[in-house]
This record gives structure tokens, sequence and C-alpha cells, in this order.
């Protein structure tokens, strides 16, 4: 029996919808709120979900990115009495099945649950499905719809990608979206970290060896390319690679064969090379250490992953979905970080990138005794957030005279509304970000 749990906090009309569908030979669950909803989808398998628009502690979007972080396939359908199309554009783009509005047709909802419950789903495999893979959040920023704009622009075009950024930014998990979405989605997906490889056996690891190649050579050993062959290989941190090795592999690349170390045999090889680097490639090729010839070989297209200080407008999204992923992995149920927390996070400058988030929100999910992790949770470095001097003297100076009194109007401002940021920026006529950043710079807590 199909299942199906209904989100709705008009009760009248959710015991209507209960009735009706049970008639119609559907399991019913029901609840009225986010917060139960989350406890039931984190507990229990359902086939469908029916989601209110406007309940009274969030609303269906809400859920339904839960729904998605949390690796289900069965789809979501919307009912919103707001017939609003920004809405329903949203929420088509977070992944719901369909939609429908307020007051339902019976009809109508039969015919939306059965198609929707026909679409073929997503088979849950590292090769087909990016997200559940990778863990890969979409995000909703403008940097992000860019970033996923050129995966999905690229992805189904066999050419070499280099992807450019930090350290912690996502880089293998573009590289997988990547793959996911090509035509070689159901050949392997091989990831090679370079800056682990030693200089001596580099070229064993990438191409294979034959047994005697070298000291401690005791059988044949088939390498990396041959092993990504007919799906994509990722190479790391690419600007690692030894200067012969860059020689081998540029070869490797022109004419589409390996050859083992110790050996005269050329194996062919198909592969998708995606590589990437936290390091500028072309000043590299200007000081000698990376080849230039390669480089305009892997260098057919370039994505540039943004830093997660450039992704403000993505930031609440990730939280969400590094909780879900740690009370899954960790047995735990926090709902979420508190405000005192929020606000240390968006002032935070991130180094480490999303991998520092994650670890960051591992680590108080797994402290955490309550449903909402709290500052006592945060690492001890995140306590202490430097903050920027100003040793120069106001005097005549106009710049530093003017910063004394935005310095003092904004001070102001907090002490009238109590400390509500909301209400500061509000009041001052800019919004959050600029109010946490002109606060981070005059050293306000």
């Amino acid at each position: 029996m199909v299942k199906l749990l209904i989100v709705e906090d008009d009760l009248s009309f959710s015991r209507i919808l209960e009735s009706f569908l049970k008639k119609h030979g559907y399991e019913v669950v029901l609840v009225s709120s986010c917060r139960a909803a989350e406890k039931l989808i984190r507990g229990e398998q359902f086939d469908l979900f029916l989601l209110d628009y406007r309940l009274p502690d969030g609303n269906g979007l809400d859920l339904l990115k839960l729904i998605r972080d949390l690796y289900r396939d069965a789809p979501a359908v919307l009912m919103t009495g707001f017939n609003d199309v920004r809405t329903v554009v949203k929420a088509m783009k977070l992944g719901a099945a369909d939609y429908i509005t307020k007051p339902v047709n019976p009809d109508e909802l039969l015919m939306v649950i059965k198609q929707s419950l026909e679409k073929p789903r997503e088979t849950p495999s590292a090769e087909v499905h990016p997200k559940k893979a990778s863990g890969f959040v979409m995000g909703t920023s403008r940097s992000a719809r860019k970033l996923h704009e050129f995966i999905d622009l690229v992805a189904p075009v066999d050419m070499a990608v280099i992807i450019q950024g930090e350290s912690g930014t996502g880089k293998e998990y573009v590289a997988r979206s990547i793959h996911a979405s090509s035509k070689r989605s159901k050949g392997p997906f091989v990831p090679i970290d370079c800056g682990v490889l030693s200089r001596d056996l580099a070229a064993a690891e990438l191409f294979g060896y034959v047994k005697g190649a070298f000291t401690g050579a005791l059988t044949d050993r088939k390498g990396q390319f041959e092993t990504a062959s007919g799906g994509t290989l990722f190479l790391d941190e690419i600007g690692n690679l030894s200067y012969d090795v860059q020689v081998k592999l540029l070869r490797v690349i022109q004419e589409k064969v390996v050859q083992p170390v110790g050996s005269d045999k050329l194996i062919p090889v198909d592969i998708r090379l995606i590589v990437a680097t936290n390091d500028n490639l072309l000043k590299s090729v200007e000081q000698g250490s990376f080849r230039e010839d390669l480089y305009h070989r892997l260098n057919e297209f370039k994505i540039s992953v943004p830093p997660l200080r450039e992704r403000a407008d993505d930031l609440d999204e990730f939280i969400r979905f590094f909780i879900s992923e740690a009370n899954r992995d960790l047995s735990r149920e926090v709902d979420k970080v508190s405000d005192e927390v929020l606000d240390i996070f968006r002032s935070y400058e991130w180094p480490g990138n999303l991998r520092e988030l994650r670890n960051t929100i591992r680590r108080m999910v797994l402290l955490s005794t309550g449903n909402v992790a709290g500052k006592e949770n945060l690492p001890e470095e995140m306590l202490f957030i430097p903050r920027p001097e100003h040793k120069e003297e106001a005097g005549t100076n106009l710049k530093a005279i003017q910063e004394i009194t935005e310095k003092e109007q904004i001070a102001n401002v907090l002490d009238n509304v109590q400390g509500n940021k909301s209400k500061a920026a509000r009041l001052l006529n800019i919004d959050r970000k600029t109010l946490y950043k002109k606060m981070e710079k005059y050293g306000f807590k």
C-alpha cells in the first residue's frame, strides 16, 4: 500500500483529505507542523509527501529541502492557497514533483499523486545521483547558480575540465556532479589526490607497473588511468605532479594510451580527465614548474568554485544540510543552531570553507544534548575571532571622522533595539549582511 505523509495545519481540511485518500487505497499519516513532519521524515519511509506551503513554524519549502537532503527519492507535492508563480518555480527547482492549488479538486489531486508516483525515480548510486553520492548542496545564490550553469553546460560534452578553488570549497563534489550528468555516468569515477603521491611512485600509481619494475613491485598492477577507462579520472591538486610525470601525462592525453612502468606494452585507455587545483596554474607555468603545453591541453574548460565567504546567501542551506547529515550519521536529533551561533557563522571568514563548516557542525551535533546546538559547542578558535584594529587618529582625517560617527550611530541603534540586528539593519537602511560587516569592522560583539 502506498504510504503518504500529509503536512497541513488546517485540521478540517486534512481530515477530509485523509478520508478521501484512504477510500482510494492509500495509507495516510497526518501532521500539522514542520517540527512534527521532520521527526517522521527522519524516522519513517513514505512513498509521497503532500506539503502545505504555509505552516505555523515554517513552510513547505523548508520541508522540501529536508526531504532532498535526506536523500528521499519519494516525490513531494506542494499545496498552496496562494497562486504565487515564484513560489511554485522555487519549489520545482528544489525538487518538487508537482504542485496543486487550493481549493483542491479531488480528481486533480488523484491525478497529480498518480503521475508523481509513476515518474521514474533515480537509482541512489554513486554514479548517477550526484547529490547523494557527494553530499553536494547546490545553493541558490547568484554564484551558486552560475557554478551549476557551468556544470550543466560542460557535463554532456567530453571535454577536459580544470576546477579551480580554495581548499575545502568542494572541487571533488563539482567533478562528481559533472561525471554523474555526463555520458560516462555508468562508468567509474576514480579520484586521485596528487598531493599525497610520492615523487618516485606517482607514475606507477597513475600508469601501472609490471613485476620487477622497481623494488617492491612483486606483481603486475593496473594503473588508475586503466581503472578509470570508460569513465572519469579526477586528478586533485594537479600542480603537485613532478615535471617528468607531467610529460608522461601529456602523452597519455594526446595518444590515449598508457605505458606501465617497466613495460614496453601500450594499453589503450578511454577516459575523461577532470583536474583540480588551489594554485594558479598559469603562474606555475610562468615559473616553469608546470608545463605550458599540458596546461593548454587540460584547459578546455575552466570552472572556478567560490569560497564559502562569498556564498553568504547559501550559508543557511549548507547548515541545514550538514545538520541533517550529522543527525543521520551520529544518531542525534538537532534541529538547528542557535541565533548566536548563526551570527558567529555569518561573521566568520571560514578559511577551511565547506570542509571546515561541515566538521564544525558535526562536532556541535555530537556535543549537543538538546535540539538546538549552542555557542558552548563551538570550537574555541571560533569564539575569539580577531577584530581589525583601527589605529588611525581622527584629527582632520575626514574618513576617520566619518567612521567614528558611523560607529557611534550603529552602537546607538543596536542599544535602542536591544541588539536585534534585523531591526537595527532596517533602521539604518542597510541589509543584515552589510550590518554584520560594519559590526566586525568596528569590533562589536
